[in-house]
């Protein structure tokens, strides 16, 4: 019973997070009308929140491993829910913009603690369903983001977005401090700061570069980005006091389900942009018609995602189920290539379901996998890794669209009936890159080893 209130912590934490990243989008133009931003500075809102988030992940994995994960968990939702309570009063835009990257540093702390203590206080043989519960309240919150952000936004305006998060917060606070124990033993130690600093400039300059290519100068920070990575594990070879454990990817298993992680979701986080583009312009939907047609992925996620976590841990063979995702997903994603002017909305229908069974065969299983190819007192770096693995692969996906829309369209802003075709390409393009890199992250999952998991 007891574990059962970690898990309840987790999966009230997990399903605020994304819902974090999501609910803002349908408020960006009232939230510029207040303040007179332009549609340039409202990508602040979203960013802010989403690098500070992979900034920090790293170091607050560690933190957690030195002071305690059950406290750093903690610490992350209770900073979630004093930055929910001010962001509505903020004074000006900039303001607003410190509440969104302090509500990352919160995500932070709960992303790279949530996976790693349910691995700790559940046993193998039951640990994969554990992880799809915590799973689907993440699919959920991000199916909820856009429909509640919307209603909300109408009925009681943008402010009112934050102050939803605050009881949430409060619940998952309740349940996980009446767990009275410690999830795992406090390792102690000291905090690499050095490492922190290289960390996060590396994330900074290269996560920046990646969003802003074709530019010049994101070539030349992404470059900047990469060699500052290099001086990290350099950093963290060296050092006692490691911020991260880098030689976690000798481990073949490791090394090739976080590889998988991170093709997964290049590979497809830009699928809800392209859509919401696609279904409004060239298919003449609204927004809320959009919006109810692209709930189908995450909600499909949302169901499946569970069953197969527990599937996983009656499974010898580890790799079976995140191979077969990533391969369905690679199908789902191949429909795109077919889209016209004229697309009929089956196929589209069709697209979102395949994605989303692969998504659910994929992301239980495969977590399941990582936390348990390492040594109990790696399962916080583990964590740290998944949700890294996630992010940034989330902004390569971004990237690959950003990049081919500024090769051929030059901007997405000046989307009309004359540009249709040109953004037909666009997609066409992208998602062709998106296949094979289903194809290579399908090749590695099955090619990594079979994954038994450790107890």
């Amino acid at each position: 019973m007891d574990r059962k209130l970690v898990l309840l912590a987790c999966c009230l934490a997990g399903f605020i997070t994304p819902l974090l990243s999501t609910m803002m989008n349908l408020s960006l133009v009232n939230i510029g009308e207040e303040f007179g931003a332009g549609s340039h500075m409202l990508a602040y809102v979203n960013t802010a929140f989403l690098l500070s988030s992979v900034v920090f992940m790293v170091p607050m994995a560690k933190f957690g491993d030195i002071h305690g994960k059950k406290r750093t968990f903690i610490l992350g939702v209770a900073i979630i829910a004093v930055a929910c309570l001010m962001a509505p009063f903020s004074p000006s835009f900039w303001f607003l913009i410190g509440c969104r990257a302090i509500m990352g540093l919160g995500s932070a702390c709960i992303v790279t603690t949530s996976i790693s203590m349910i691995t700790d206080v559940y046993p193998h043989e039951h640990r994969g369903g554990a992880i799809g519960l915590q799973t689907m309240c993440v699919y959920i919150g991000l199916a909820a983001g856009p429909a509640l952000g919307g209603v909300l936004n109408d009925l009681l305006g943008w402010h009112s977005l934050f102050l939803l998060i605050v009881p949430i917060a409060v619940a998952s606070i309740v349940c996980m401090t009446r767990f009275k124990a410690e999830i795992s033993p406090n390792r102690g130690g000291r905090f690499d700061g050095k490492g922190a600093v290289v960390y996060g400039i590396a994330i900074v300059l290269s996560m920046g570069g990646m969003i802003n290519l074709p530019e010049t100068w994101a070539y030349v920070m992404l470059v900047v980005g990469v060699v500052f990575l290099a001086v990290f594990v350099a950093v963290e070879l060296r050092t006692p006091y490691h911020l991260l454990n880098v030689r976690l990817f000798k481990g073949r298993v490791f090394t090739g389900s976080c590889l998988a992680t991170f093709m997964n979701y290049a590979a497809s986080y830009s699928i809800s942009y392209f859509l919401a583009l696609y279904l409004q312009s060239i298919g003449g939907l609204t927004a809320t018609q959009a919006g109810m047609l692209m709930l189908i992925q995450p909600a499909i996620q949302a169901v499946g995602t569970p069953y197969f976590g527990r599937m996983s841990d009656r499974l010898r063979d580890k790799r079976i189920l995140p191979t077969a995702g990533l391969a369905i997903s690679a199908v789902g994603i191949a429909t795109i290539l077919f889209y016209g002017i004229g697309t009929p909305l089956w196929l589209i229908v069709v697209t979102l379901v395949v994605v989303g069974f692969g998504f659910s065969l994929f992301s239980a299983p495969n977590t399941s996998i990582i936390m348990g190819s390492v040594e109990p007192h790696e399962t916080g770096e583990a964590s740290a890794m998944v949700a890294v693995m996630r992010q940034t692969g989330m902004m390569v996906s971004m990237g690959i669209a950003m990049l081919f829309i500024s090769v051929i369209m030059g901007s997405a802003d000046n989307l009309s009936p004359d540009t249709y075709d040109s953004f037909i390409t666009v997609m066409r393009y992208s998602f062709g890159v998106c296949v094979m890199m289903c194809a290579v992250g399908a090749a590695v999952s099955m090619f990594r080893g079979k994954g038994s998991v450790a107890a």
